[in-house]
């Protein structure tokens, strides 16, 4: 089944509490003060405490050194290399190998993760004119010390009713540790040569799509997850249009707005803790609604059609990241050094 639901726990009710409130709180602070680029004050908050459901000093430090990490190469690379494409994509595919590198080692791989992440999204905005480059980074680093300093308000109000067991990250051969670091890191790179060819500045959410399809770093992985990517995507959507067709007029109305979006991370949130896959259907779902909210969601726009281009992009994504890693794997593995040996 695509859906495979385990019972929930006391401890996985908690999680759900401690990832809708969070989200939400990151989504108000942001309207309250008028913040722009929206989106990572209300999904980095829910992705923290998503992804990591035992949250440590460790894993804060990730968090924190991945958001420095981003800004520094979209800032040093932005400036220096701009005006040379060629050069300024090979700098990149190196930089994405080091990320994927930690990712495939296991203990660092959220450092890995939320810098491509962060990393990806900002030199697409990076690259546009109009784009207050000096903002976007401060953006990115304020609402990642905001969902940090959160995440530990989240886990001191409602914290878990026993200790949870950590999972040691299993060990790796060589080849497959070339192969999923080469795989990820070519794909990763051709996602920003084409957000960088084609003018694609309003496909944030297919954008993030192609990056969080190379989580599992393996094609059967990345096959697996693309379904499941592609129903939460339709799930968020779909409640974002639902809420959007509620609010009517007074979608501009925070008191209205935030109970809305607590109600529809806590029903995905459920969904993700659920399924004990990681990034999986609740996942997409509860981004995806992130992302609506957090970045498309004011007064006078139209989330319905901001939704109804969100799925579509999101689905043309989907398909051409599975073309391209079923490319790069077949050829990966006609040689020795790169081929798998462990399915």
């Amino acid at each position: 089944m695509l859906l495979r639901f385990n019972p929930m726990t006391a401890n996985d009710l908690r999680q759900c509490l401690r990832i809708a409130t969070a989200g939400t709180i990151g989504f108000t602070v942001c309207k309250l003060f008028g913040f722009s680029n929206g989106v990572f004050y209300t999904v980095t908050p829910m992705v923290l405490l998503g992804l990591a459901p035992v949250f440590t000093a460790h894993v804060a430090r990730q968090v924190l050194a991945s958001s420095v990490t981003a800004g520094l190469v979209v800032g040093v690379i932005g400036g220096l290399f701009g005006g040379h494409p060629v050069l300024m994509t090979l700098i990149i595919f190196g930089v994405f190998v080091g990320f994927f590198t930690a990712m495939t080692r296991g203990s660092f791989f959220l450092y890995g993760a939320n810098s491509l992440l962060n990393l990806s999204i900002m030199l697409n905005f990076a690259s546009y004119p109009d784009t207050d480059l000096n903002g976007l980074i401060g953006a990115n680093l304020g609402a990642t010390i905001l969902a940090i300093i959160i995440a530990y308000i989240m886990v001191s109000l409602i914290p878990d009713v026993e200790p949870r067991k950590l999972q040691k990250p299993p060990a790796k051969s060589v080849n497959r540790m070339r192969h999923e670091v080469l795989l990820g890191a070519t794909i990763a790179t051709a996602s920003f040569i084409v957000f960088q060819i084609f003018n694609l500045q309003d496909s944030m959410s297919a954008q993030a799509a192609t990056i969080l399809l190379l989580y599992p770093m393996h094609f059967t992985g990345v096959l697996n997850y693309a379904l499941k990517r592609a129903i939460g995507t339709f799930l968020g959507v779909t409640f974002g249009v639902l809420a959007q067709l509620f609010l009517y007029d007074w979608s501009g109305l925070l008191i209205l707005v935030v109970p809305v979006l607590w109600f529809g991370l806590m029903l995905f949130s459920q969904v993700h803790v659920k399924e004990k896959v990681g990034a999986g259907v609740g996942f997409g779902a509860m981004t995806t609604l992130g992302i609506l909210f957090g970045q498309y969601l004011s007064p006078g726009s139209d989330l319905i059609y901001s939704a109804l281009y969100r799925i579509s992009s999101i689905l043309v994504a989907i398909v051409a990241t599975l073309l391209l890693c079923y490319i790069m794997h077949t050829l990966l593995n006609r040689f020795a050094a790169t081929r798998l040996i462990y399915q």
